[in-house]
């Protein structure tokens, strides 16, 4: 079912375009990548679809409801964290959760201490947030972003503060709101890790669209990396490409299609070269990003 459908966005100031007809849409159990260079438009975005920044033209219907028609109901079932999450700092993070939870009708205790207990914030949720380090005060973020049980959630950089240990249960958790039936959109410089949980991948630049599919993919549209093991690479040389290289004295890897690998193998046994095993690997989420940011010119 679909959660989110953003339709031709577009974002003027002035006589400057900063979105220009963006399109995608998240459905249930969607984990959606928004990932792009600096001023690519991602925080723009995310602002025009809470309605925090106003639209110029084109559309967003959040749970069936259109965000110009009829905000209050399109609003009140997302969560998000936008840029650096905010609380009162003299005030301890309970406390920050209750003023919080006032916002919204149905919201109760059991609420609070179930975000609380699913942000690992347990043990430091009666301190004061201005004794909260950078990653306590983001979890406290997501926390206050889960309070209204969202069926789309918007987080941009989340993971910003995290240690390792936090954004394996920032991972963690998503990956289970996922199997829930909540849709996520998040917005992160951190590629490998996004590629680790993400089901689908949307790529900005310069305020539009360049891809939008599958993670899956994204990483199979191109030529797919091979790594042949053979007895002795100095016999191979003269038969590479110009995308191929040398990694040791035992492995190649080779960027081609299923056919020329194919092809290339079969000419490695006719050079009497040794081969002793072939390894697919489908492009990295950063390979991909980084062709797609090549290939559109982006600095």
């Amino acid at each position: 079912m679909e959660i989110l459908k953003v339709d031709k966005l577009c974002k003027r100031i002035g006589k400057k375009e900063i979105l220009k007809d963006v399109s995608f849409q998240i459905n249930e159990g969607d984990i959606l990548a928004f990932i792009g260079p600096n001023g690519a438009g991602k925080t723009t975005t995310i602002k025009c679809i809470l309605g925090l920044q106003r639209i110029s033209s084109g559309s967003v219907v959040i749970n069936g409801y259109d965000l110009k028609k009829n905000y209050v109901k399109a609003i009140e079932r997302v969560g998000s964290i936008v840029e650096e999450p905010d609380a009162y700092l003299y005030l301890s993070g309970m406390e920050n959760l209750k003023i919080q939870a006032r916002m919204y009708k149905n919201v109760v205790m059991d609420d609070v201490l179930r975000v609380v207990e699913l942000v690992g914030l347990e043990n430091r949720i009666h301190d004061q947030v201005n004794k909260y380090s950078l990653g306590m005060r983001q979890r406290l973020g997501i926390a206050a972003a889960l309070l209204n049980s969202p069926r789309l959630l918007l987080l941009d950089e989340p993971t910003n503060g995290l240690d390792p240990e936090g954004i394996k249960d920032l991972r963690v958790m998503l990956k289970r709101l996922a199997a829930s039936g909540v849709g996520i959109l998040i917005s992160s410089h951190n590629l490998s890790e996004l590629e680790s949980f993400c089901n689908r991948v949307c790529i900005l630049a310069h305020g539009r669209i360049l891809e939008e599919t599958s993670m899956k993919e994204l990483k199979e549209m191109d030529d797919t990396k091979y790594i042949l093991k053979v007895k002795d690479t100095s016999l191979c040389k003269r038969l590479l490409m110009d995308n191929d290289r040398v990694i040791d004295e035992h492995y190649l890897e080779v960027v081609r299609d299923e056919e020329d690998v194919a092809s290339f193998i079969r000419l490695l046994v006719e050079n009497h070269v040794d081969l002793y095993e072939v390894k697919k690997e489908n492009m990295s989420l950063e390979e991909a990003f980084m062709k797609r940011k090549d290939g559109d010119g982006i600095d």
